[in-house]
């Protein structure tokens, strides 16, 4: 009796499963009329700002010298972060080989010290 299946004939099909989150309705005109008033307020905000910046037509007209500049720092970033990297490892690996040595030497040391065992062979 517990393994009757009865079908559930309030699920809705798959088709109309997001329908009903969609917002159908149409704004206000009052709620439009505060969006275009504040959108209006933000173009005129992003206006003064830009008409205060003082000198934008020679900030306009350097600006492919500046970005050719820019260009040219940027290389010159990449090519000393390469030198650093180079100096970096240069400092690592010979610090491995360093500890590599020690370990090699320390080793060497402890097998010669070991007393060998006289084997007879009969």
């Amino acid at each position: 009796m517990a393994d009757l299946n009865i079908p559930n004939l309030n699920i809705k099909s798959d088709k109309y499963i997001f329908k009903k989150k969609l917002n159908l309705r149409r704004k206000s005109k009052k709620r439009l009329f505060t969006e275009s008033f504040f959108l209006f307020i933000f173009s005129v905000l992003l206006v003064y700002i830009n008409y205060l910046i003082p000198n934008k037509n020679l900030l306009l007209q350097n600006l492919p010298t500046t970005i050719n500049k820019s260009y040219l720092l940027l290389i010159d970033l990449f090519s000393y972060l390469y030198e650093i990297f180079l100096v970096i490892f240069i400092f690592a690996s010979t610090f491995t080989a360093l500890i590599l040595m020690i370990g090699s030497f320390y080793r060497l040391f402890r097998v010669s010290k070991r007393k060998s065992k006289q084997i007879s062979y009969k």
